[in-house]
């Protein structure tokens, strides 16, 4: 029997032309979904289950499952309500070559729309975060403990060091807890229990402005303004496109200019250093 994918190749269109709904929080390492979470297919079958070892016995059942749960785990990513009845029977239609019980003309007109309609609450959503991130800052900028730069970042110190300051080209190791200004955690090492390292001209500017103004051991509470964090672009699910940032960032150390000293003095550190090339990183554009 000849297949007719319908209802996969409008999952394909659908997701095509919505974007990745993926989570990628960091450009060099998409942090969020290694941590023990669900691939972008969701859930994985167990292997040699009973089910899978009776029914499914053949590569031509197995592989005609395989179809289906992909296909259902693609549409599941649709950023939009779909109709379960709808997708099976358009799946039913395709394989057994029956009459499209839908032209194809109101098949386009109905993805178009839903197509704008996601577009428009994803434009009503950003202008709205711009205005929350707004009053949030001119609110909090008011705080007699509130530090404003000239770029429009705002932090407050809450532990002062006395360490070393580092430079836009270091690698610094620190620990620190973001969220939104509704107070919704999106990432923390301090939560993982791990401190990351990332060099400082490799994250956001919120971040790479506020760290080369700090020192080993201090503690500070950044605010930073959606164009000093992620402007217009959505990095995760968790962190809305033009959305204001709070970070608690605990500087731990300058790895690289106390590895540099080291090799200085002598000191074999090139165990250290392809240790860090694994290492976690943080808020990274």
């Amino acid at each position: 029997m000849k297949l007719k994918p319908l209802a996969l190749a409008l999952s394909v269109t659908l997701l095509a032309a919505c974007g990745d709904t993926s989570v990628n929080i960091d450009s060099s390492k998409a942090e969020a979904p290694a941590q023990g979470s669900q691939t972008a297919g969701g859930s994985q079958p167990k292997a040699g289950s009973q089910e899978s070892s009776s029914k499914y016995s053949s590569d031509i059942d197995r592989a005609s499952y395989g179809i289906g749960l992909n296909m259902a785990n693609n549409v599941k990513g649709a950023p939009f309500e779909l109709d379960s009845d709808a997708i099976l029977q358009g799946v039913k239609d395709g394989l057994e070559g029956a009459e499209q019980k839908v032209t194809q003309e109101h098949i386009s007109i109905a993805i178009k729309s839903l197509q704008d309609a996601y577009f428009e609450r994803q434009k009503q959503e950003r202008e709205q975060q711009v205005k929350e991130g707004e009053a949030y800052l001119a609110e909090n900028a008011k705080k007699p403990n509130i530090q404003v730069t000239e770029s429009g970042l705002q932090y407050e110190v809450i532990k002062s060091g006395k360490g070393r300051t580092p430079v836009a080209t270091d690698t610094v190791k620190t620990h620190y807890h973001g969220t939104l200004i509704n107070g919704e955690v999106f990432d923390s090492s301090v939560d993982r229990g791990e401190p990351s390292e990332f060099q400082v001209n490799r994250v956001i500017k919120g971040w790479t402005e506020a760290l080369q103004l700090m020192k080993e051991g201090d503690k500070w509470r950044l605010h930073i303004p959606s164009e000093l964090a992620y402007g217009e672009r959505s990095p995760s699910p968790k962190i809305p496109a033009n959305a204001t940032l709070v970070f608690e960032v605990e500087l731990l150390e300058v790895v690289e200019q106390k590895a540099a000293q080291a090799s200085k003095d002598g000191v074999d550190h090139s165990s250290h250093q392809a240790n860090q090339a694994t290492g976690k990183t943080a808020a990274a554009q």
